[in-house]
């Protein structure tokens, strides 16, 4: 790799592990939320749904948008946009404030995810699973010092000091971008003088309104119907509120000419598909353990922020050293061998969990700990050189997207499976059951990837679009 792409790399890699950081930090912070504002764990999960609800929306609108007006001009805008969600998030009087600063907070970070992983795919042509490990690397060390920072800065300054961590991030990547990510191409004509209307329909605002309505309403209805530990008739019809408009998305999406998600566009390449349903269940499994043990280590065992910052180091920690030789793995390879490693590495984490007991040594946790985080490490170059390979050139903006959307969605199933899990209160009962859960899906992959391994399908269709 020449010096114009390391810090082509540097650049974006500043830029984008500012979404894994946020992320890891507030799995911290979870227990000492509840007790600021007098909240139970369901309400308090809205500081995870908010987030990965607004980064699913953001992350193929801004792919999208990045196609049409300019990659770089969508990474730096989000950069804006995260430095001054950061500067006032602290400053919210009340939860709900904070929940609008995390969404916007969410939509400048999906503003540079996604147009990040198309910059890369663009501009370094050459060993791009090399390419991905080092932002891989990026993303995995922002996973591995998030809750360790989290837990310290918590621990001697309180929840709201947290998000000072972003401005120096923002500032240097905004310094390097500007002066080192290629200028965008002169926008059209057509480009320069579109209406609002038309550019509401270009990215399909209705079907976004469907699927915002859809899905936070079907949050809303199971996650009070579990804290209340009864169906009302009000949850019952938040809930079919949720099924109706979210049935309505997909009769929409299918007529719609520019498409919110492109569900068409999944038909017509089977292997992306796999790839993003593999990778929503993938993060289904990775964020159930990682927002869920923070509150298990803190809540149930009573272990402080700061020690529990540490012992969460483990998992960025394995996912940072395994990155840059599953790059290396995967460029002589291919993707699919390290993916079947990687799920049955989950499926013995996941395992692990469910032998704990009350009295096992708090570090035993560290084993599953692990395991899961050198799967994570497998799977982050893994699933994105096998998009890169399914996923025809002409459109890597709007697949990048939508492969951040599948991992977005695996985020909020796994908060949505915690949640209904535990309820009001995280006991060590709840995490058994979350552990049985984990470890069926974690089989499952292993089951998938094997089977098209010995097939050879996926690789051969994946190799056929490349």
């Amino acid at each position: 790799m020449n010096a114009r792409s390391r810090w082509l790399m540097i650049s974006v890699g500043l830029g984008i592990l500012l979404n894994p950081l946020n992320s890891s930090m507030v799995s911290v912070a979870i227990p000492r939320l509840q007790n600021v504002f007098q909240l139970d764990f369901t309400v308090v999960s809205w500081i995870i749904f908010s987030f990965y609800i607004a980064s699913a929306i953001a992350q193929p609108v801004m792919g999208k948008a990045s196609d049409l007006f300019g990659r770089r001009k969508i990474f730096l805008t989000g950069l804006v946009v995260a430095f001054v969600a950061s500067l006032l998030a602290p400053l919210s009087p009340s939860f709900g404030w904070l929940i609008v600063f995390r969404i916007v907070q969410s939509i400048g970070t999906s503003m540079m995810v996604a147009v990040g992983m198309a910059i890369v795919r663009i501009h370094i042509t050459e060993k791009q699973a090399t390419a991905l490990s080092v932002l891989s690397i990026f993303l995995s060390g922002a996973a591995a010092i998030g809750p360790f920072i989290g837990g310290v800065i918590i621990h001697w300054r309180g929840w709201s000091a947290i998000f000072f961590v972003n401005i120096p991030f923002v500032v240097v990547s905004f310094l390097l971008s500007w002066r080192h990510i290629p200028k965008d191409e002169p926008s059209t004509s057509a480009q320069r003088g579109m209406s609002l209307r038309k550019w509401f329909d270009l990215i399909d605002a209705s079907g976004i309104l469907l699927f915002t309505v859809g899905l936070v309403a079907l949050l809303t209805s199971l996650l009070s119907s579990k804290s209340s530990g009864q169906i009302s008739l009000s949850n019952v019809i938040v809930g079919l509120i949720g099924l109706v408009s979210l049935g309505a998305f997909v009769r929409h999406e299918l007529k719609a000419k520019s498409p919110f998600i492109p569900l068409r566009t999944f038909a017509k390449y089977p292997a992306m598909t796999w790839v993003n349903v593999e990778f929503m269940l993938v993060n289904v499994l990775f964020y159930s353990l990682f927002f869920g043990l923070p509150s298990y280590l803190q809540m149930v065992r009573h272990v402080s922020e700061f020690q529990t910052g540490i012992l969460m180091l483990s998992l960025g920690l394995c996912s940072l050293v395994t990155s840059p030789i599953a790059g290396r793995w995967i460029d002589k390879s291919g993707p699919r061998p390290a993916l079947l490693v990687s799920a049955i590495l989950m499926t013995l984490g996941s395992v692990w969990l469910v032998t704990l007991n009350q009295n096992s040594p708090v570090i035993s946790v560290c084993l599953a700990l692990a395991a899961f985080g050198v799967s994570n490490g497998l799977n982050n170059v893994g699933m994105q050189a096998a998009l890169f390979k399914s996923s025809p050139k002409e459109i890597i903006g709007v697949a990048s997207g939508l492969f951040n959307t599948s991992r977005y969605l695996g985020t909020i199933l796994s908060s949505l499976l915690i949640g209904i899990i535990m309820g009001n209160k995280f006991s060590f009962e709840g995490f058994q059951v979350l552990g049985i859960i984990l470890t069926v899906i974690a089989l499952s992959l292993v089951f998938t990837n094997r089977r098209r391994r010995e097939s050879g399908k996926l690789d051969e269709s994946v190799g056929s679009v490349s």
